[in-house]
C-alpha cells in the first residue's frame, strides 16, 4: 500500500494499543514504525529485477518481525525507562504495527514474502488496490477525531479502535467483491468461449475502489483481459486477447532475470520486442500498453540475417508512458459497460 496508508494504519494501531498510556506519542511512533518496512526500497539488491522481487521480502516477513519486535521494545525502554511498566504493551503494539503492515500489503497484488526465509513465496491476495481512499480515509478521520478528543482519553481510543475495525471490514468486503467479479467473468467466459479451461486467472481491483475489477486470463501462448463492475450483467462483458510472446524467452531458460520475473509474476507476464530488445512486462499491475513494471532482459543480434540471436543482458527497467486521462474513464466504466478501457487499435 502507499506510504500514507501505512503511516495512518500504524498510527491507528499504535494509538489503539498505547494511546491510553502515552497519549500522542503512540500515533507518532506508530506512524514511524508503520512505514519502516517499506524502507527496504532504499537497499540496492544488485540489479533492477532484484530490487523489484526482493522488495517486501525480509522486511515484511512475519518471522523476522517477531524477532525484531523485542529488540525495538528493549531500545525504546532503554531510552525511556518510564515506559517499563508497560513493556508488554509496547511489544504487542510494535509487533501488531509490523504485522498489520505486512498483512495489508499481502492483500495487494504485488506479492509479500510473509514467511521469508522459510519460503520466498510472494503472497498476494489482490483484493485491494495499492491506493484506496475507502480504506485510508476512515483511519485518517479517526486520527483527527482522536486528536480533538485528547489522545489519552477513553473516547479517543474507542474512535481509533472503531476505525481500525471499519477499515478491516472493508478489506473483507474486497474479498467478497473479488469473488463476485470472478464469478461474473467465469460465466461470461464460458458463455462466449464454450469452455472453462484456462491456464490461470487473476483479478485485481482498478484504482481507488473495489467496485471495478480487471481480470487477466492466461491461455498459455496468449492472454485475455476484461473489466467488470460488481453490478454488471455478464452479457456485456468484453474480452480482448493479446499474444503473450512466450516464444521470445526460448534460449533464456538459464537467464536468472527472465526466470525470476516468470516466477514472481506467477506466470502473468508478456514478452515483446521493442526495437532490438526483448522486454518483459508484469501483467498484474497497470493496463495494456501502460504496465507499471517492464524490464529489457535480452537483445536481438544479427537481425540483418534470416536468423536472429537472443543475447541475455542484465535487466534494465523500461518505463511505459502513462495516459492519465484514462483515469477519468474509470468512473464512466463503473456505471456504463459500453465504455472501453482497452487501448484503441
Amino acid at each position: 500500500m502507499d506510504s500514507l496508508t501505512q503511516a495512518a494504519l500504524g498510527a491507528t494501531v499504535g494509538h489503539t494499543l498505547l494511546g491510553k498510556h502515552i497519549g500522542r506519542t503512540a500515533p507518532i511512533i506508530g506512524a514511524i514504525l508503520g512505514t519502516l518496512p517499506d524502507l527496504d526500497v532504499l537497499i540496492p539488491f544488485g540489479g533492477q529485477v532484484e530490487d523489484f522481487t526482493y522488495h517486501r521480502s525480509f522486511s515484511h516477513s512475519l518471522i523476522i518481525q517477531i524477532a525484531v519486535a523485542p529488540l525495538l521494545t528493549w531500545l525504546i525502554l532503554h531510552f525511556r525507562p518510564s515506559y517499563r511498566p508497560i513493556s508488554k504493551q509496547w511489544f504487542i503494539a510494535i509487533l501488531a504495527i509490523f504485522w498489520t503492515h505486512s498483512l495489508l500489503d499481502a492483500c495487494t497484488v504485488y506479492g509479500t514474502q510473509l514467511f521469508w526465509p522459510l519460503t520466498e513465496h510472494p503472497f498476494g491476495l489482490s483484493s485491494v488496490f495499492i491506493i484506496d481512499p475507502f480504506y485510508t480515509l476512515p483511519l485518517l478521520l479517526a486520527l483527527f477525531l482522536a486528536y480533538r478528543n485528547t489522545w489519552i482519553s477513553k473516547k479517543a481510543t474507542m474512535i481509533t479502535t472503531s476505525a481500525f475495525a471499519i477499515s478491516s471490514l472493508y478489506l473483507c468486503w474486497g474479498v467478497f467483491a473479488k469473488h463476485i467479479a470472478e464469478e461474473k467473468i467465469a460465466t461470461a467466459w464460458l458463455n462466449q468461449k464454450g469452455t472453462s479451461k484456462v491456464v490461470s486467472t487473476i483479478s485485481t481491483p482498478m484504482p481507488l475502489s473495489s467496485f471495478l475489477w480487471r481480470i487477466v486470463i492466461d491461455e498459455g501462448d496468449r492472454y485475455s483481459i476484461s473489466h467488470v463492475s460488481i453490478w454488471e450483467d455478464t452479457n456485456t462483458i468484453e474480452f480482448k486477447t493479446y499474444p503473450k510472446g512466450t516464444e521470445l524467452l526460448k534460449g533464456l531458460e538459464s537467464h536468472w532475470d527472465a526466470q525470476r520475473l516468470v516466477w514472481f509474476t506467477k506466470g502473468f507476464y508478456k514478452a515483446e520486442t521493442r526495437e532490438d530488445r526483448i522486454v518483459m512486462s508484469d501483467l498484474r499491475m497497470g493496463v495494456e500498453g501502460a504496465y507499471a513494471f517492464n524490464f529489457a532482459i535480452a537483445e536481438q543480434v544479427n537481425q540483418d540475417t534470416q536468423v536472429s540471436t537472443i543475447s541475455p543482458i542484465k535487466a534494465i527497467r523500461v518505463n511505459d508512458s502513462l495516459d492519465w486521462t484514462k483515469l477519468t474513464l474509470l468512473w464512466d466504466r463503473l456505471w456504463d459497460s459500453s465504455v472501453s478501457l482497452h487501448p484503441q487499435q
